[in-house]
Formats: C-alpha cells, structure tokens, sequence
C-alpha cells in the first residue's frame, strides 16, 4: 500500500471473495486511509457482515462500502447467489452503513435473469440512499456462463435505460466491463448537441475516460499476484517478489493492453479506441485474445465503414 500510494491519488479497493476472512482486514483498512488512499470496500453477504463489522469498517473512516444486489426480488437475487438469505443480509449491512453514515454502492451483474427488473433495483438504490450504483457487464468467467449474458443489441438496450436514468437519478451510474457505455453516451451527447449532461453526475464518464483492464487499473489477488483487473486471468507477477509499479509500468502485458492502436479486429481502428477500448476480460474470455475485439459492441467504426463504401463504389 506504501507503494500504491507512489501511483499518486488513487483508488483502493479491498474486494474478494470476501475481504472480511482476513483476520487482518481492519488494520490494513486503517492503514490506507491513514496513508491518504480513498478506501473502499466490497464485502460479500456471508455470516461475516454483521452490524459490527459493519460499524469497525465505519470507524476505520471508508470512505464507501460497497454490496451486490442482483435484484429487487429476494428470492431471485438469492437464487442468482445461490445463498439463501443473502439479499436480507445485504439490504440488512446497507443499512446499518447509512446508520453510521458510511456511504454505500450497489453493485448489480446485469444478466437475462435480471435485466427486466433494473427499475427496481435502481429504486431500490434511492430508497437505500445510495451514492453510486455499479452495474457490471458479465465476463463469462469463473461461474459466470455465456448463456446468461446478454446480446450486443441488449446492451445497447441497457445502455440507453442506465443514460436516460444519470439525467435525473439521486447517485451516480458507473458501468464495469462495458467500457463501450462510454462510446454510447458520447454519441448521445452529439446527438442531443451538448458536451454534457445537464447533469454533474455524467462527468463520471469523463472521470473514467480511457480506464480499461490494465489502463489505470491494476488487481492483485489475496496470494500477490498481479492482473490487469479480477475478470481477465493473465497474470504478470506477483508482489511478493516484484515492484507492483515496476510491473504495472513495463510489463509486457500492461504495455500492450495500453496500445489501443495495437488491438485486432474494429477495436483497433475505432474512433472511440480512446475513450473506450473494448473490453479486454470479455474479448479473452470469449474469443482466447486479450488484445481482440469486444465481440458485445455493436458499433461499426467509421474507418470500416469508409472502406466498405469504397469497395461498394
């Protein structure tokens, strides 16, 4: 953590599996936020996140606790989890945060079990006073399987639902693994004529311009190894025996993923590569290449369709 501080102003986030089996959890959370790192964290819904726990994290002064709810329903967000009860104990730990005046976040996988129901949950994220709502984009990953996840079309579907709703909602909207939302609302945006939305809470998109697994992001597992990000599993090291910011810096790994220019297929040629990228987890895990395109984007760059209407001439 001495080392990430190094990076500047960043932001750290102790996430999981479960960050509370740490036994020492509480004294690395103190020593973040001592260090002057915004500290967040992402607690799963077991046995372990009770209200005291809850209250410790609080004091240790989080800046935001983070929870996963999947959907408004309990029953299908606990079948979704595949734990009985964990909804009532996430709404239960959302709570007991707003009593101690923690700020909090939802985090929501979007998947054709739940994409229906997002009102809901976005209600339900303003009834719990939630700061932001996260919704993350499926890497079919560990558990996670393709036949859950949604079509390039449908995500332009949630994309339009998740733009509409920044205008007016009471948090901020941030999307994980979709980096091409921000293509999107940067369409809209030319659309309407405004360089913005009317809304200050839009400015997350710039805030995260460019941000991509491996581009301003960097994840370090519980045993020290390091990865672009948690959804893509191509690791470049480990902290135990390398300098995080070395490897970060000059890896090979991370260099490429920072080359949009070098990105295969209409990703490397999109006019958008800056802004968005791609997502690297989603090319990997669904067509075995890191630096390929996002096979759940729809857009067809200008580049591409320039050269299709050459050749139709």
């Amino acid at each position: 953590m001495d080392e990430i501080k190094g990076f500047g102003d960043p932001l750290m986030i102790f996430t999981g599996g479960d960050p509370l089996k740490r036994s020492d959890i509480y004294e690395l959370l103190d020593h973040s936020v001592k260090l002057g790192l915004r500290t967040t964290i992402t607690p799963s819904a077991t046995p372990l996140l009770t209200q005291e726990a809850v209250k410790r994290i609080a004091h240790c002064g989080v800046a935001r606790m983070a929870v996963s709810v999947d959907d408004a329903d309990a029953e299908r967000h606990d079948r979704f989890r595949g734990v009985t009860g964990s909804f009532d104990r996430s709404i239960s730990a959302l709570e007991w945060a707003r009593e101690e005046g923690l700020q909090t976040q939802l985090n929501t996988t979007v998947t054709r079990h739940n994409r229906q129901g997002l009102a809901e949950i976005a209600a339900l994220a303003g009834e719990l006073d939630a700061t932001l709502w996260s919704v993350f984009f499926l890497v079919a990953t560990g558990r996670a399987v393709r036949e859950d996840d949604l079509s390039a079309e449908e995500y332009e579907e949630v994309f339009a639902y998740l733009y509409e709703l920044s205008k007016n909602a009471p948090f901020d909207i941030k999307t994980t693994e979709a980096q091409h939302y921000r293509r999107f609302v940067a369409q809209q945006r030319k659309l309407e004529g405004r360089r913005k939305t009317a809304s200050t809470r839009a400015d997350l998109i710039a805030r995260h311009a460019g941000i991509n697994d491996g581009k301003g992001l960097v994840f370090v597992s519980h045993t020290g190894e390091i990865y672009p990000s948690g959804f893509l599993p191509l690791k470049a090291g480990n902290v135990r025996d390398e300098s995080l910011a070395e490897v970060y810096r000059s890896h090979p790994l991370f260099q490429d993923l920072r080359a949009p220019g070098q990105f295969s297929g209409k990703c490397g040629v999109c006019e958008y590569r800056n802004l968005c990228g791609g997502s690297r987890s989603r090319a990997y895990a669904l067509e075995g290449d890191h630096l390929g395109s996002d096979p759940r984007c729809v857009y067809q760059p200008t580049a591409l369709s320039d050269a299709s209407t050459e050749v139709h001439a």
